[in-house]
């Protein structure tokens, strides 16, 4: 067993020379910078416990937001759009006019000012977040400068939200294409990667055009992969429609598609423009997928942010809540966890595995169930056994251990799995992209907010954690 590093120093892409064997410290959250995009106010949150160790490392300082630049955009020629044919209608001038002046005016019900979280990689993008998706266009379209076709890949249900982007755009002058994709991990293969390659050919997508996804993880993902790979790369920015989708799979730049032999096998690093938030449309999401997408902000909790562990103790009913004020925290705080960790290890070198605690046994378990299992249910289950393992490898409590299962449970998460052989989810696990030297490796914690790498375990020990978790 050996842990992941205290000190994160290095420049972004440096290996460690040697095995790291300290324990990350508890920390504040400092990766990132929180705004209004009208304002130069920037507000950090910490997490609540001090560092328990004498020695000196740290996450280095924030950098510094990307600037945005004001410039006159390109007025494409007017033509039928896919967000015009879509909607059986043709948009006039006087409607376009209507639709800029409900987005621009003061006194309109949809004007916030959007809170904004840089994430501070190498090649900077904000992360907008508001209530109505309207003032959040025109930021997005001052980081993707140059772009004149947008082409707007989103799921079945979202015909109706992806034409309004489309209208929204086009209000702007540009032109906007639709493409449905099918849902969930259906979407997700070379079939449906293909059909999204001819039809940036069909759109004329240059390397200044953007894609744009509208839609949760699943379609983040693919049209994230998409626009990495045509003309070997162009611009995506991402609309993410689920509260998983908001939290992870839409900040990263983690893209990909699944083949038979596993989840995300093929896939690329490619960072979005810009992500926008509507918290708007979680009003929309059934009460299961709330629940799923709050795995991944309790999974952020449990690696570095205890406040987020305290608010779903204190009222997991409220943290289900969109309409209220604790939710937005929680994605706020959630966000500020990865876009920190990302920050200082985009390519999942070394710091940034602690974002796939649980991952490793959630992922055996979606591949047994071919993907029918909402993700964050197999995250919570996967937080489960690793907390079990921890346990039987003599790193945690049992407290610890029973408050994964007690704040896991109270927001209807699952903690056991009975529907495989453990053999075979060894077997899945053993071609974890984690592993190294055909060793299984783990992201485990040493405490709350201290994660660590177990490498290898016994046998004895994984037999323990299943036992524990398939009772």
């Amino acid at each position: 067993m050996w842990t992941l590093p205290r000190a994160f120093a290095v420049p972004l892409g440096t290996k460690p020379a040697r095995c790291w064997t300290s324990p990350i410290p508890k920390r504040s959250i400092s990766g990132c910078t929180t705004s209004a995009t009208s304002s130069t106010k920037r507000s950090r949150a910490s997490a609540s416990a001090p560092a328990t160790t004498t020695r000196s490392g740290r996450f280095p300082p924030s950098c510094s937001t990307s600037k945005t630049q004001n410039s006159s955009r390109p007025q494409p020629a007017g033509r039928s759009t896919a967000a015009q044919r879509s909607l059986h209608n043709t948009t006039t001038t006087t409607a376009r006019e209507k639709e800029r002046d409900s987005v621009t005016t003061p006194n309109s019900a949809q004007q916030h000012t959007p809170r904004r979280i840089d994430v501070r990689t190498a090649s900077p993008y904000p992360v907008l977040i508001s209530r109505g998706i309207e003032t959040m266009i025109p930021p997005m379209l001052e980081v993707t400068e140059g772009a004149s076709t947008f082409l707007i890949i989103h799921q079945p249900a979202l015909a109706e939200r992806a034409a309004h982007v489309a209208r929204l755009l086009e209000a702007e002058g540009k032109v906007a294409e639709l493409l449905e994709i099918s849902d969930a991990e259906d979407g997700k293969t070379i079939a449906s990667a293909e059909r999204c390659w001819d039809r940036c050919a069909d759109a004329g997508l240059t390397r200044q055009d953007c894609i744009i996804s509208v839609g949760g993880g699943a379609a983040t993902d693919l049209a994230g992969f998409i626009a990495a790979t045509w003309m070997r790369g162009i611009r995506v920015a991402h609309v993410p429609t689920s509260l998983l989708g908001m939290v992870d799979a839409a900040v990263g730049g983690k893209t990909g598609i699944n083949t038979t032999r596993g989840k995300n096998l093929v896939g690329a690093f490619h960072e979005p423009a810009a992500v926008l938030i509507d918290l708007d449309t979680l009003k929309d999401l059934p009460r299961e997928e709330l629940i799923a997408g709050s795995a991944e902000i309790i999974k952020a909790g449990f690696i570095r942010d205890e406040r987020i562990i305290e608010i779903y103790e204190d009222d997991p009913t409220e943290a289900l809540n969109p309409a209220g004020d604790v939710l937005p925290e929680l994605i706020e705080r959630a966000i500020k966890v990865k876009a920190d960790v990302v920050a200082q290890d985009l390519k999942e070198s070394y710091i940034r595995e602690i974002l796939n605690y649980g991952h490793t046994f959630c992922h055996a378990v979606e591949q047994q169930e071919n993907y029918r299992w909402r993700h964050g249910q197999a995250v919570g289950v996967g937080m489960m056994f690793e907390a079990e393992l921890a346990k039987a490898a003599g790193l945690i409590d049992q407290e610890l251990v029973d408050r994964h299962r007690n704040i896991l449970r109270s927001v209807g998460l699952a903690t056991t799995y009975r529907h495989s052989d453990f053999d075979t989810l060894i077997e899945v696990m053993g071609r974890d992209k984690k592993n190294k030297q055909g060793k299984i490796r783990f992201v485990v914690l040493e405490g709350l907010a201290n994660p660590t790498r177990l490498e290898s375990p016994s046998r004895e020990h994984l037999d323990a954690a299943w036992e524990a978790i398939s009772e």
